[in-house]
C-alpha cells in the first residue's frame, strides 16, 4: 500500500459539469474527502462560498484512498458574465495549475444562448496521433474574450477504451488498484475468480481473449476468418487486455483524465511482469503513451474550464455492446460477461454520467447507496442488476437551442426475426418519446453517437455482411440497419411538427464529415444539418478510407440515381466538402469539431481542428 504521505490530494479533476443559472455541478476524485469551500466569484467581484459538506457534496468510497465525489449546487449565475471558481482545500499551486494566463481563478462562462459548442469522441490513449482535447488547450490559451469559448463541450461516445487497453495502460492501472487501494471483488466460474487471481494468472496481460467467456455460436465465422483463432463473446479486436474488475474500470478512467498520478507508476517493475513474447509491442506502446501523459495537465485545464457533458457508445463498456439479440443473449447469461459489462457501466455512471443531469440519477443513488460502504462494495451482484436495469441515461438540456442527448445503446430495438440480425439503436418507446422532446421547439441539437445519416456506401457493406449473417464483423451499428428504427426515425424527420431547423452531432465512425439534409417534394422542409466529429484520439485506416471516400461519391453523390433504392430516398442529401486538397467529402485526422450556430441552418459554420494544429473547414 502506498504511503498516504506521497499520494496527491487529488486525483483526477475537477470537472466542470451541468451548469444553469441556478445549478453549478463539478466532478472530482480525491485521495481524501474533500472539504474546505468552493468559492465562486463574478467578474464584478461578487462572491458566493458555499461550505463542502454533505449537502453540497455526495460522496462514493471506492477505495481506502479513493473518494469520487459530485459537487451539485444551487447557485445564482448570471448569463454573458465571467465567474471564477477555487476549492480552498485544494492549495494554491493546485488551483493555479487549473488557470490560464493572468486569471485569478478557474475561468468559467454561462451563455444566454448556444453559439459554439465543440464536440467529439473516441478517444483512445494508445494511438499515435495526438490527442485533440490537449490541443484544446491551446486554443483556449491563446482566446482574447470568453465570447470565442464554446458554450459547452459534448463528448458523445468512447472517453475510454474499457475494450483495447495498451499494456503499460494495464500495468499502470494495476498499480495505481494497489496505491489506492481500490476495493477487490471476486466471483465464480472463470479460470481467474478474483482480482487477486487475475493479476497471478499469466494471461493477465495480452492473452485475457483467453480468460474471458467464449461463445460457441461464433466459431463458424472465427474459423472462417480469423484462420480458427478462438472468439469470446467480447468481440473487440483488442480485447487482450480487456477491462474486467471496478476498481480497473475506475482506475483508467483516473490516469486517463488527471496527470498526477502517473509519477507514482514504477515502469521498471511494471515491465518486469509483461511475457517475453510481448516486450516489443508494450514497448512500442509506452512510447505512445508518454506522449499522452505529457499532455494530461493540458486536459485537466480543458475539462476544468469548459461546461463538459458526456453519454456512452460501445467502447466505454466493450465494442459491439448489445450489437444484435444473440450478442445480447450470450453476454447477458454468461456470469462473468455479465459483470464485466454491470463493472464498466458502473463506472460510467460515476465517472461520466452522474455530472450530465445529476437530479435524473439520483433514484438510481438511492437504489444503490447501501452497496457503497467504507471498506468494500456489498452486494455486488445487486449492484450490477440495478444499473444494468436502470433506463435513463438519455437527457436533455434546457438551453437554447434545446439540446437532446440519445441513448443509442441500452433502448434496443431488437430482432425478432433473427438473433443474428442488428439491433435498432432505439426502440419504438424511446423514439416516441424523443418525438414528443421535439414538439415544440424551433431549433434542436441532437446528439447521436453513431451517424443518423452516415456515408452510404460503407451502410451498404455492412447491409451485405449482414444479409450473410456476420454483422459482428463489419460493426453493423447505423440508424439504417434495422428497417423498424430507421423508418420511425424518418418518419420523425417528415413530421410536420418537426423543429424547422435540426443539428445532429455524432460521432463514432473515427472521420469527420458533414451532410445537409431536405425533403423531397416538400416546400417547406425541415432543415437538417448532420455534423461528425471523429475522434479525438483515434483514426480511420487512410489508404481504405480514401477509396471508400471516392465510391461513395461516385456510387451515391446527392444526385445519383441508386439514392432512390435506399431508405433515404424522400431526402436529399448535399455533401459540404471539406477545404482540404486531399479529403472528398471525408476529413480523416484526430480532432474535435466545431460549430457555429446561425439563423438559418444553411449558415451553421462547421470545423474540425485537428490535433496537428490543421482547422478545416466544411463548405458547399
Amino acid at each position: 500500500m502506498q504511503d498516504t504521505a506521497t499520494l496527491p490530494d487529488v486525483l483526477a479533476g475537477p470537472i466542470l459539469r451541468h451548469i444553469n443559472q441556478e445549478n453549478f455541478t463539478l466532478w472530482i476524485a480525491t485521495s481524501q474527502p474533500l472539504t474546505g469551500q468552493l468559492i465562486i466569484k463574478s467578474e464584478q467581484g461578487d462572491k458566493q462560498s458555499i461550505n463542502i459538506d454533505e449537502h453540497s457534496c455526495d460522496r462514493i468510497q471506492l477505495g481506502e484512498h479513493c473518494f469520487i465525489q459530485l459537487l451539485s449546487i444551487k447557485v445564482a449565475l448570471s448569463t454573458e458574465q465571467d465567474y471564477f471558481y477555487q476549492l480552498t482545500a485544494l492549495g494554491e499551486a493546485f488551483n493555479s495549475s487549473l488557470q490560464y494566463s493572468s486569471d485569478e481563478a478557474t475561468r468559467f462562462r454561462l451563455k444566454s444562448e448556444i453559439d459554439r459548442i465543440w464536440h467529439g469522441s473516441c478517444r483512445k490513449p494508445h494511438h499515435p496521433q495526438r490527442d485533440a482535447i490537449a490541443s484544446m488547450d491551446d486554443r483556449l490559451a491563446e482566446m482574447k474574450s470568453s465570447d470565442e469559448r464554446p458554450a459547452l463541450l459534448m463528448m458523445s461516445g468512447d472517453q475510454i477504451y474499457a475494450d483495447d487497453v495498451a499494456g503499460p495502460m494495464l500495468a499502470a492501472i494495476h498499480q495505481l488498484i494497489d496505491q489506492l487501494g481500490l476495493f477487490t471483488e471476486s466471483w465464480e466460474g472463470a479460470m481467474a475468480n478474483s482480482q487477486s487471481a487475475l493479476l497471478d494468472h499469466p494471461y493477465c496481460y495480452y492473452q485475457r481473449e483467453k480468460l474471458l467467456p467464449q461463445d460457441k455460436s461464433n466459431q463458424e465465422v472465427t474459423d472462417s476468418f480469423f484462420r480458427g483463432a478462438r472468439k469470446p463473446i467480447f468481440t473487440s479486436a483488442g480485447a487482450h487486455n480487456h477491462l474486467i474488475t471496478l476498481a480497473e474500470s475506475i482506475a483508467m478512467y483516473l490516469l486517463c483524465w488527471s496527470p498526477s498520478l502517473w509519477p507514482l507508476i514504477n515502469w521498471q517493475s511494471a515491465r518486469e511482469k509483461i511475457p517475453a513474447e510481448y516486450l516489443a509491442r508494450y514497448d512500442q506502446e509506452k512510447q505512445i503513451l508518454d506522449g499522452f501523459v505529457r499532455e494530461l495537465p493540458k486536459v485537466q485545464r480543458v475539462l476544468a474550464s469548459l461546461p463538459c457533458y458526456m453519454i456512452f457508445d460501445d467502447h466505454d463498456v466493450t465494442d459491439d455492446w448489445n450489437l444484435t439479440r444473440g450478442w445480447e443473449e450470450a453476454a447477458y447469461n454468461n456470469p462473468l460477461s455479465r459483470r464485466i459489462i454491470g463493472n464498466t457501466l458502473i463506472a460510467y455512471w460515476l465517472c461520466q454520467a452522474w455530472g450530465n443531469r445529476p437530479e435524473k440519477l439520483q433514484d438510481l443513488r438511492e437504489d444503490t447507496r447501501h452497496c457503497f460502504t467504507p471498506v468494500g462494495i456489498e452486494q455486488h451482484e445487486s449492484l450490477i442488476d440495478t444499473v444494468l436495469d436502470w433506463q435513463e441515461w438519455h437527457y436533455c438540456i434546457d438551453s437554447k437551442p434545446k439540446v437532446i442527448v440519445l441513448d443509442t445503446r441500452t433502448h434496443r430495438w431488437r430482432s425478432e426475426s433473427s438473433p443474428g440480425k442488428p439491433s435498432g439503436l432505439m426502440d419504438w418507446e424511446s423514439l416516441s418519446e424523443l418525438q414528443q422532446e421535439l414538439i415544440g421547439e424551433d431549433s434542436v441539437i441532437m446528439v447521436s453517437p453513431a451517424p443518423v445519416f452516415g456515408v452510404k456506401l460503407i451502410e451498404v457493406i455492412q447491409r451485405i455482411f449482414t444479409f450473410f449473417g456476420k454483422p459482428l464483423l463489419v460493426d453493423a451499428e447505423n440508424w439504417m440497419a434495422h428497417p423498424g428504427a430507421a423508418n420511425v426515425m424518418l418518419n420523425i424527420f417528415l413530421h410536420g411538427k418537426t423543429p424547422p431547423n435540426f443539428i445532429i452531432l455524432s460521432g463514432d465512425v473515427h472521420y469527420s464529415f458533414a451532410y445537409d439534409i431536405t425533403l423531397r417534394f416538400r416546400k417547406n422542409s425541415p432543415r437538417i444539418l448532420q455534423a461528425t466529429a471523429s475522434g479525438f484520439k483515434n483514426a480511420f485506416p487512410g489508404k481504405l478510407l480514401s477509396w471508400l471516400d471516392r465510391l461513395n461519391r461516385l456510387f451515391y453523390g446527392s444526385k445519383s440515381p441508386l439514392n432512390w433504392f435506399t431508405q433515404r430516398r424522400k431526402m436529399r442529401i448535399k455533401h459540404r466538402r471539406p477545404n482540404n486538397k486531399n479529403s472528398r467529402t471525408l476529413y480523416n485526422h484526430a480532432g474535435f469539431g466545431e460549430l457555429q450556430l446561425a439563423k438559418r441552418i444553411e449558415d451553421v459554420e462547421v470545423l474540425v481542428h485537428a490535433s496537428n494544429g490543421e482547422t478545416i473547414r466544411f463548405h458547399d
